[in-house]
Order: structure tokens, then sequence, then C-alpha cells
């Protein structure tokens, strides 16, 4: 069967309407992909309730038999309140009075949907581990069904699905074909899922491990667990956003925690905040986090740390929409927080779109960005010649004294390589902010500089030594390229820019000798050495 939007849709709804009293199913309208569950408390009408209305039946009241006559129709329900109709994807939930009797069922339609992940197809198998937000019944389990489908039987991997409830790969000892081939270890009791995540990856060798509903501290270690072992996740969370999931102390460990930093009087004042501020703690478990907005829309944060730390810190955190539209994927760029939080109370003065690096934006959006000013902070330079500088080749600069309003920040190679690091440079590099460093501060360098970033629509980070860094760098190569051909065995070079570096590559190369770069962004530098 197929749907409005041409997806594949594997449901069984006709053993679904089996279990419900006939005084109910002959009110239900057979839309399809659009019945979403049937609600049934004891002395009210049942509600049936589709993907755009729901439908109360007035004329009839839900008594004691009729809910005996659904629960005598499922298998077990476990200690969650849950029950299924083996080999389908359905799940009923049951709601029981303090005498522990049944009073209420929720019974939903399962449903697999081959095709539903399109918009998101791209980036599932670069071995990224994916959490998977939004809120209840938007479709998070039926997106995980098709991601383990996918990378089970088209990426070719070993999949284990954590299945909680059932709720994946349906009721039953034989899994659901929905998860392909994909295997699927049942968890007895809901308090037991974390363990069962770790017996998992120590028993099995997955590759990838699929859990849905993560919603415990022991869940959230496990995943932490697992992540470290250089194993996959992909996993729902509670939660409609990444800003729930960063105050929800539970389980806001997978996008990294947080922890409370006393600041000193100094960065108090610089930040216009109070002395104690939230910081992400480590490292987060997840690479990528989904926002399910609609059916066919999602939001997608990339770098889920720069995303949090941004968020920590007030500052507006972009996110990449992605909508299917007649069967392609259009992308588009949000800077509007929907559920936006401010941990730290900065001035509102700041929050401004400055805040937002050019560099966080698609290539194909760059032109759409209206920016008027480049905000530009000066680290260890003097503000008056750059301020004097400006004036004749870029008069589009805009020198700020607050870093946070800074979308470049400008310093010489003295004051970046300083022991221990400028908290100034650190935290622009910890939240994305680009950093320029000129190899001294003269008049010369910063009109240097001016030129270059004139018109130029992408930020990054960049060392920039604008008098002689080209000759210098042949220089250096060459000096060394000498030294190795008369014996030694290996040089090390200064660190420089790609441009640079491919072009020592090649002329190192050219003579003979053996190339190859070490360390990591601005520290990057090759190493020559002899060859065998």
């Amino acid at each position: 069967m197929k749907d409005k939007d041409n997806l594949e849709i594997l449901d069984d709804l006709n053993l679904f309407l089996k279990i419900l009293p006939s005084k109910i199913t002959n009110h239900i309208e057979v839309h399809d992909y659009e019945l979403i569950e049937i609600v049934m408390d004891l002395g009210r009408p049942p509600i049936i309730i589709y993907s755009s209305h729901q439908k109360i039946l007035h004329e009839i009241t839900v008594t004691l038999l009729d809910i005996s006559f659904v629960l005598e129709k499922i298998g077990h329900v476990g200690d969650d309140n849950r029950a299924g109709i083996e080999k389908t994807l359905h799940r009923i939930s049951l709601i029981r009075n303090r005498f522990g009797n049944p009073v209420g069922i929720t019974c939903r339609v399962g449903r697999a949907v081959f095709g539903s992940i399109r918009v998101i197809e791209d980036f599932i198998g670069t071995n990224k581990s994916i959490l998977i937000m939004g809120k209840p019944g938007i479709g998070k389990t039926t997106m995980l069904r098709e991601i383990t489908r996918l990378l089970a039987d088209k990426e070719e991997k070993r999949v284990v699905v954590v299945d909680t409830s059932n709720e994946i790969a349906g009721d039953g000892d034989i899994p659901h074909p929905a998860i392909g081939s994909a295997r699927r270890m049942q968890v007895r009791n809901t308090e037991l899922q974390h363990d069962v995540m770790i017996e998992a990856v120590e028993n099995h060798m997955p590759e990838v491990i699929v859990i849905d509903e993560i919603s415990t501290e022991k869940e959230a270690n496990a995943c932490r667990t697992i992540a470290e072992r250089g194993v996959q996740l992909i996993a729902t969370a509670h939660g409609n956003t990444l800003d729930n999931l960063i105050i929800n102390p539970t389980i806001s460990d997978l996008v990294g925690g947080t922890k409370s930093v006393t600041l000193g009087d100094i960065e108090a004042r610089r930040r216009k905040s109070q002395k104690t501020v939230l910081e992400r703690q480590h490292e987060p478990t997840f690479d990528i986090v989904v926002e399910i907005i609609g059916r066919n829309e999602v939001a997608v944060h990339f770098d889920v740390a720069l995303a949090v730390d941004k968020k920590l810190r007030g500052i507006t955190s972009a996110s990449e929409i992605r909508s299917l539209v007649n069967d392609e994927v259009e992308k588009s760029i949000d800077f509007d927080d929907r559920n936006s939080i401010n941990m730290t109370p900065f001035n509102p003065n700041n929050l401004i779109n400055s805040n937002i690096s050019i560099h966080d934006l698609p290539q194909e959006k760059i032109k759409k960005t209206n920016v008027k000013k480049i905000n530009i902070f000066p680290f260890g330079i003097q503000k008056t010649k750059l301020k004097n500088s400006s004036k004749s080749i870029f008069n589009n600069i805009n020198l700020v004294s607050n870093p946070e309003k800074a979308q470049i920040i400008l310093t010489t190679k003295s004051n970046y390589s300083r022991d221990p690091k400028p908290k100034i440079i650190e935290t622009a590099e910890k939240i994305g902010v680009p950093v320029y460093i000129l190899r001294k501060g003269s008049s010369d360098q910063i009109i240097r500089f001016l030129e270059k970033i004139k018109g130029k629509s992408k930020l990054e980070n960049s060392e920039i030594d604008l008098d002689t860094e080209d000759s210098d760098a042949l220089n250096e190569v060459k000096i060394a390229v000498k030294k190795i051909l008369n014996g030694e065995k290996e040089i090390e070079l200064s660190p420089r820019d790609a441009d640079i570096r491919r072009r020592q590559h090649f002329f190192a190369n050219n003579q003979g000798v053996g190339t190859k770069s070490i360390g990591k962004e601005l520290n990057r530098r090759l190493v020559l050495k002899k060859r065998d």
C-alpha cells in the first residue's frame, strides 16, 4: 500500500481492527495512513484519532466488557503496561486504577513506512551517532525502523536492536520485516534496558546499536560507554528539541551534559553575566541531532558540541531545515530557535545575529545573507591603526569592545601563541568565532588583512602572514630539502595554511624528498624526511 506521498506502508490494519469491539470499528473511517489510535476509557465515549482530526463516538460508552474484549485478543501485558499484537507493530497501552485493574486502553497503529527517511538518508551511513527527537506520535520510532533496515540491508552492517516493549520490531519472537536483517534483543523489564544495551555490545559485536526512548540516567551512561567503544548509536529520546535535552538533568549527558562554572570578576564583567554560569561538561555522545518538525520536515544539528556551547552562552545556533517537496529534499538555514533557551543571563543586547558566524551557512545560502557590517574584536592590536586603515580600504567593519559580538577575532601570532592560551581566543574557537592571526600588528599587515577579507563571504580560522609568508615558506622548505639531501633524516617545518602547505609538498616531492602533514588546525605543518 502507498500513501499520498507515494511512500510504501506496511501496517497490518486488519489485524489491528480485529482486537476492537465491532461497535467501535463500525465507526472507523479506514483512511489507512491517517488512522493514529483508538482511546477507550471506562464510562466515557471512545475517541478515534486521525492525523488531522479526531472523532468522539458520543452515542457509545466504554464498558468493562469492552476493555476485557481487547485484553483477551492481545498478548502478555508487561510491567510497563504495554502489550502488542504478534507479528505486527501495533501497541496497546493500559491505564490501571489503584487496585491494578485496567480502566483505560490506548490502541496505537504501528506502521513500517518504507522511504520515510529520504530527508536524512544522505548522512545515515557516515558512522556518526544520531539522536532523533520530536513530540509523541510524530514518527520517531517509524524513522528508527527505516534507519535500522537501511543500515542492516543496504549498508550491510551488523545491527542490533535493543527493543524495550517490542515497539521497534513488533510483538512475538520473530522480528518484524520492517527492520530488515537486523538482530533484535528483547528487554524483559524496562529497568534492565541499560544492561541489555551493554550486553549487546559485549556479546554480539555489533557495528550499530539501535535504541528507542532513552529516558534514564543509567541508559544515558550506557550510551556513553557504547560510543566510547566505537559503536555507532541510533536512538530516540524524550523531548521535542535540543534545547529540551540540554535542560533535562537526567539525560543531558547525551549531548555533553552541563556543569556550573564560577567566573572571575573581570570575566563576569566582560560577559555581562552572573559569576556562576553553565558550560558543557564533556564531548557529546551523539554527533548529530535530528528534530522532527513534521511528517516530511526535520531540523538537523550537524555539530552538536558547537550547538550546545552556543545555546549555553545565549548565542543563536543555526540548524539546517530539510523538507521533502515534490520528492526532492530542500534545505535551508534556520536562525530562529523555536524553543530557545538562555541559560546564561547575558545582556539581551548581546543576542544579535552578528553572533552567528557566516561559516555556519552552506555556500548556496551565503549570497542571501545580508551582512552590512563585519564585527571585529582586535586582541593585542591597536584599535586606532585598524580604524584608520579601514577608512581607506574597507569601511564595512565595526570594531566591537565585546568579543561575544564579534564575527572575527583579530590578533597577532605572539598573542595567539601565549601559554596558557588567552581565554578570549580559547572561547572564540570553542563557540566557532573565526580567529585571524597576523604575523605582527603593523599598519601594512592590517591593510593586507582588510584586502583579504574584502568581499569574502566565508569567514574561517586562518593564519595570515601577509608580507612575506610565501617567500618565507619557500625559503624554509628549500633549506630543509637541502639538509635532507645532505643526510639529515627528518625536519619539521613551521605551521602554515593549507595553500602554502600544498606548495611546500609540491616543491619537496619534486626534489625527491618525502613529506607528510602533522598537527591540527592552525598548528598543521609539514615534516620532511628522506625517502627509502
